[in-house]
């Protein structure tokens, strides 16, 4: 029985592989992620889907030890330079919470995982990177 899964933000694609969709700005070409109404760097009101890397570079990371009842600590945040453009913010999983273990310029790829589910049977997904 094949389990029907949503993704936890509307820029996250997990059919057929998992990736993320930003808007690109038509004008300029800024990139952005989720709905816009208007272009933060020229004005500009049309855009268009731009998909990205699934792969990048750690550009800066912190270890974050306090957050939510139900949120296992101490965790990775990063954000990422992705490979052909756009940055992104996310976890880091499969790498022990200690900054010895992170480099900047670190390659790192995008993966995905269930973020629970409903009493439906209906997975929620979230992305996160990995090292590559």
């Amino acid at each position: 029985m094949t389990t029907a899964q949503i993704p936890v933000v509307g820029y996250l694609r997990v059919e057929p592989v998992p990736h993320l969709v930003a808007q690109r700005c038509v004008a300029c070409g800024a990139l952005f992620l989720d709905r816009r109404n208007g272009c933060g760097r020229c004005g500009a009101e049309d855009f268009e889907d731009h998909r990205l890397a699934t792969t990048g570079t750690l550009r800066s990371y912190t270890v974050v030890h306090r957050s939510g009842p139900s949120v296992p600590v101490p965790y990775i945040s990063v954000v990422v330079d992705l490979d052909g453009g756009g940055c992104v913010m996310g976890n880091l999983a499969g790498v022990r919470p200690d900054p010895a273990q992170l480099m900047p310029g670190q390659r790192l790829r995008l993966t995905t995982a269930g973020a629970g589910t409903d009493d439906a049977g209906t997975e929620a997904v979230a992305f996160r990177f990995e090292p590559a």
